[in-house]
């Protein structure tokens, strides 16, 4: 579970304000709906539309892609069944000072459909998309630039409702918490599974993460590639 302590150090425009604040957190918030409604629905060029031409993003399977060839491979992941859908649970947004910059905050469940054998079973994750977003001078557009998740917790779902698969334990635990069973049945299907990406039980990488989103709004330079 999370700490009590508030992992914040200060408050952004994040409700109330100028109507102008309030459209803009508005325009981020959308933008980070568009994740699940269209990647989910291969609607890829409205999915790209929702990103820098030097977006990067991250993922389990994945680690960190540019975006156009996050896309392509998640394309190449279709054609071979693989079966990803996303519920989108609430969203908010707040906005830097320079009003130039904003972090969407989008809880959502990742589910993963995987068949073992004749076993069919869901992956679900609740997780936090962070989308760092800024504001395009040219065309006042808001678009994302890095987007990287918060995996919270995770569980199998038996598809017939009483049959699961049975995983070794040890093996299970060479993952992390937060992320662990939906890694391990990826990594079953030969995904190089990124470990290092932050969950409530490291709070290294939790506060790490937070400490970048700050920095994100206070206009400084962030680094989310880390080993």
């Amino acid at each position: 579970m999370t700490s009590p302590a508030d992992p914040h150090t200060r408050t952004w425009s994040h409700i109330n304000g100028s109507s102008q604040d309030v459209l803009d957190r508005y325009a981020v918030t959308e933008l980070c709906k568009g994740w699940p409604v269209y990647r989910d629905a291969s609607e890829w060029m409205n999915y790209r539309s929702l990103f820098t031409d030097d977006a990067c993003v991250w993922t389990t399977w994945s680690s960190d892609l540019p975006v156009d060839k996050f896309i392509e491979v998640s394309k190449e992941g279709k054609k071979n069944g693989v079966f990803i859908m996303h519920r989108e649970c609430g969203t908010l947004a707040e906005l830097g000072d320079s009003r130039t910059r904003a972090i969407g905050k989008m809880k959502a469940t990742i589910t993963h459909r995987f068949n073992e054998g004749d076993v069919a079973y869901d992956v679900d994750c609740d997780c936090r998309f962070i989308f760092f977003c800024e504001k395009q001078a040219a065309t006042q557009e808001w678009k994302a630039k890095y987007v990287k998740l918060f995996y919270e917790k995770d569980k199998v779902v038996p598809v017939d409702g009483q049959t699961v698969p049975k995983w070794d334990k040890s093996e299970l635990s060479t993952y992390p918490e937060g992320y662990r069973h939906l890694a391990m049945a990826q990594a079953k299907l030969g995904y190089k599974i990124d470990v290092n990406l932050p969950t409530p039980h490291d709070k290294g990488l939790w506060k790490r993460m937070y400490g970048e989103m700050e920095n994100w709004l206070e206009g400084r330079e962030v680094d989310l590639h880390w080993a």
